[in-house]
């Protein structure tokens, strides 16, 4: 049924009812909840309304949505910080918030991170050559949002760690 058709009281109701169903299964941004709800023929008001309030009562929060985000994403999927804040865009976080909340992944636990993707894939590549094994873990990195230079370098020093030559890296970046 269409939620114009609705009466007032009962389109509001049922705009709730999906922002709680999709609350339920997990944290939400504001434009998460909007696009849903648009998706399902609400109008701007209604939606707006309903988010207003769900913000005031502290259902929806953007910043900690980023920050869980954030969390999750990088210690589960392993993502560098460009890609989380390609994400947190993609999810409608403003800007700012983005880059204070990808902000909490250092350097260092970029790097620690991207060092365990490698031993960890690494395993899995067998028998494959050096130039297949970097190439395919420089394109593993990449993926997952790790700047060139610093794949680069964790790529070499885990290849030398495991036994590898990686000398192939050694003219691709400086020290």
């Amino acid at each position: 049924m269409d939620p114009a058709e609705l009466p007032p009281d009962e389109r509001r109701k049922k705009a709730k009812e999906i922002c709680f169903d999709l609350l339920a299964v997990r944290a939400r941004t504001k434009d998460e909840l909007r696009q849903a709800l648009k998706r399902k023929g609400f109008d701007e008001e209604t939606s707006e309304t309903l988010i207003g309030k769900l913000d005031e009562a502290g259902l929806v929060n953007d910043a900690e949505f980023a920050e869980l985000w954030v969390r999750s994403r990088h210690a589960n999927q392993g993502l560098a910080r460009n890609a989380l804040l390609a994400e947190l865009k993609r999810k409608g976080v403003d800007g700012e918030i983005a880059v204070q909340a990808a902000g909490e992944v250092d350097r260092e636990a970029e790097e620690e991170r991207a060092r365990e993707l490698v031993r960890k894939r690494m395993r899995s590549l067998g028998n494959v050559d050096e130039q297949a094994a970097i190439r395919r873990l420089l394109g593993f990195l990449a993926r997952k949002g790790y700047p060139q230079g610093l794949a680069y370098t964790v790529i070499r020093e885990e290849l030398r760690e495991f036994g590898a030559e990686a000398a192939m890296l050694d003219d691709a970046i400086p020290d």
